[in-house]
Formats: C-alpha cells, sequence, structure tokens
C-alpha cells in the first residue's frame, strides 16, 4: 500500500504600513517592549477601532498579483480565545467575508509546472509576543506587535512534499517583496507559515484527517 503527502499551507504576511490596521501606533519593529502601543490596540474599554485605508489597499494589491477575485463585499468578525499576548481576548479578522478568493500561482517544480490554488486571502490583526525567561516561572508580554497589519494566503491542499511548499514559499515571497506587499524578513516575523499536512493512498482523492504544524 502506497501513500502520498498532502500539504496546503496558512502563510501570514505583515504588511508594508506605517502605523498599525486599526491605530496610528508604529509598527516599526524594534523598539523597546511596550512602548508602540494605545488604548486602542491593548483594547482598553471604550475604545473604537479605525481601519487603516493603506491595509486595504496592499490585501487587494496582494489579491490581484495572486490571480484572485477581489470581493466587493467583506466584513470584519471577531474571533475569541484567550492567550495572554492578546490583551482584547479576541482577535479581529476575516471569516465569511474574505477580502479576495480564488486566487493561484504557477510555480515551477524540478522540470514540471503546477498551478497551486489560493483559497482565500484575508486581513487580520497580528498578537502580542511572549517572551519566556529562561529559569523563571514568569513569562513577559511585549505589545508592540499587537495589531500590526496582516494578510493570511490560505493554499488549497495542492503540495505534496516539503520541497514542493519550499519552491511555493520562495515564488510566493519574491512575489509580495517586488510588489511592495511585505519585506517578508522572516527573521522579524513580517513572513510566517502554518503546514496542514495530511497522508492518503496514492490514488485517493478523499482528504484524510490533517495536523498543522506551526
Amino acid at each position: 500500500m502506497a501513500f502520498e503527502t498532502v500539504i496546503g499551507l496558512e502563510i501570514h504576511v505583515e504588511l508594508l504600513t506605517d502605523s498599525k490596521i486599526f491605530c496610528s501606533c508604529s509598527t516599526r519593529f524594534g523598539a523597546n517592549p511596550n512602548e508602540n502601543t494605545c488604548p486602542i490596540c491593548i483594547g482598553l474599554p471604550g475604545t473604537l477601532p479605525v481601519l487603516n485605508e493603506k491595509v486595504v489597499q496592499l490585501a487587494v494589491k496582494a489579491g490581484k498579483a495572486l490571480n484572485c477575485e477581489i470581493n466587493l463585499m467583506n466584513k470584519f468578525d471577531r474571533k475569541n480565545y484567550f492567550y495572554p499576548d492578546l490583551p482584547k481576548a479576541y482577535q479581529i479578522s476575516q471569516f465569511d467575508l474574505p477580502i479576495c478568493r480564488n486566487g493561484y500561482i504557477d510555480v515551477t517544480f524540478g522540470e514540471s509546472d503546477k498551478r497551486v490554488r489560493i483559497n482565500r486571502i484575508h486581513i487580520e490583526e497580528d498578537a502580542g509576543k511572549l517572551i519566556h525567561l529562561e529559569d523563571e516561572p514568569i513569562s513577559l508580554v511585549d505589545y508592540n506587535r499587537t495589531g500590526i497589519p496582516l494578510i493570511e494566503i490560505v493554499t488549497e491542499p495542492d503540495l505534496s512534499s516539503p520541497e514542493d511548499a519550499v519552491e511555493f514559499l520562495k515564488r510566493l515571497k519574491s512575489i509580495l517583496e517586488y510588489s511592495e506587499i511585505s519585506d517578508c524578513k522572516m527573521e522579524e516575523g513580517s513572513l510566517r507559515c502554518d503546514a496542514n499536512i495530511s497522508l492518503r493512498e496514492v490514488g485517493q482523492e478523499r482528504l484524510n484527517t490533517r495536523v498543522e504544524i506551526k
């Protein structure tokens, strides 16, 4: 019995903006801890978000660069979960009406070309960052990253090996950098990828239970 690997990717991309998605705080990397924060991005009661227009423009630009359909009607949703680096206890994201759908990237794998389908691109805000101290019973939280604008690019499960996934990410990274959508500095967290992986018998169409690897 022969098996094949099935891989789909979720890529989080920080957008090239000077300010955060719902407030005017700076997006500069490397600032002192909690320097780039305000009542909006740390979720104090009574504060109201105002959408950064540049974020929408860059998300649409990404959609066009990745051959997507641009949804004229889209909305934001609350993704509720509790974690110390998420001060509001919810993340503002998009669920059923994302800004882009049904795109693709043509990638060369070895001597063959393959079309990798893009299921969706949606806009969301980033969470903060936890710093775990060695040999200490506490963790520190830096909220500078909270509210940094992201797009999440979700592929269909069209990849069949780690090597294919790497080639796809290289191609995607070059498109995003050339289009000035993101600087894609992985060492700064500007490009992060989760892999959804499953196995199935060769020739089987049905997808089996997947495992997400961050």
